[in-house]
């Protein structure tokens, strides 16, 4: 007799699993692990991958568990500092919140994802934790230092005006990203006190500033794709062309390195 099951299933194309990790934050008293609404749906409607929430709260001993059952990585911003100990800095911003567990997550979850060769993407604090991870540094105050720019947004601004495109970034002349966004040149919001110094072992810019900051990484040497921002594509990505090629680029990298751990999009029966 026919499973009369098999006609309520419709077989779906399986989608690349990307780990994006969490921060610390308090709510009255209590302490939560947070990942902003901006950042996921950018990954999920224009990415096209599977988001997988990691906490940082609970240490690196799963580590490896997580990365088993990822296609890529996606390090977001927020609202907190890298540790300046970890670059060995003092720290110069001790009004500035840190959030040192995802900190110890973040680091040792960059080289293992490039051991194993996932596409990694990063934005703002996820730039600089890439960098960092590969034993750069961070310019703790950018609008202090001599020839360079305020990167800062001004927080009594509405959010829009916060994240609307102030300042323009240049490309590197013959770089996949100026192939990629088919432009010279492109105009970023910018919300960052801090900024990469020195870069990290591996490392290449991709983009700078018009005051010479480094705005874009990448590490051709170390993964086949590890990209980074130091802008915010992912605010209202749909609305920009830029942000889009961008989040579909990593999505195409994530499906290719599914393809290769998996042997192909496999099929999955959904009911």
């Amino acid at each position: 007799m026919p499973n009369s099951n098999i006609g309520n299933k419709k077989q779906t194309l399986r989608k690349p699993v990307v780990l994006m990790t969490m921060g610390a934050q308090e709510r009255k008293g209590h302490d939560y692990q947070v990942m902003t609404h901006k950042y996921i749906v950018p990954l999920v409607e224009h990415a096209g991958c599977v988001p997988v929430l990691v906490p940082t709260c609970c240490g690196i001993e799963d580590l490896e568990t997580y990365l088993d059952m990822a296609d890529g990585v996606y390090l977001t911003g927020a609202g907190s500092n890298i540790d300046p100990a970890l670059y060995g800095q003092e720290n110069q911003t001790p009004g500035k919140a840190q959030d040192r567990d995802r900190d110890l997550f973040d680091l040792p979850l960059v080289k293992a994802a490039i051991a194993r060769g996932l596409p990694i993407f990063g934005i703002c604090r996820g730039m600089q934790e890439i960098n960092v991870a590969l034993g750069g540094d961070i310019y703790q105050k950018v609008y202090a230092e001599a020839g360079f720019n305020d990167h800062r947004e001004n927080p009594e601004d509405p959010v829009d005006v916060q994240y609307s495109a102030v300042h323009s970034v240049r490309l590197a002349q013959g770089s996949w990203l100026q192939k990629l966004l088919q432009s010279d040149e492109i105009r970023v919001n910018s919300l960052h006190g801090q900024g990469l110094k020195n870069l990290g072992k591996g490392i290449e810019p991709l983009a700078h500033a018009e005051d010479g900051l480094v705005e874009a990484i990448h590490a051709p040497s170390l993964s086949p794709f590890l990209f980074a921002v130091q802008w915010h594509p992912e605010w209202q990505a749909a609305k920009n062309p830029d942000s889009v090629k961008m989040f579909q680029a990593f999505g195409d990298a994530c499906r290719k390195q599914m393809v290769k751990a998996h042997g192909g999009n496999k099929l999955s029966s959904a009911a």
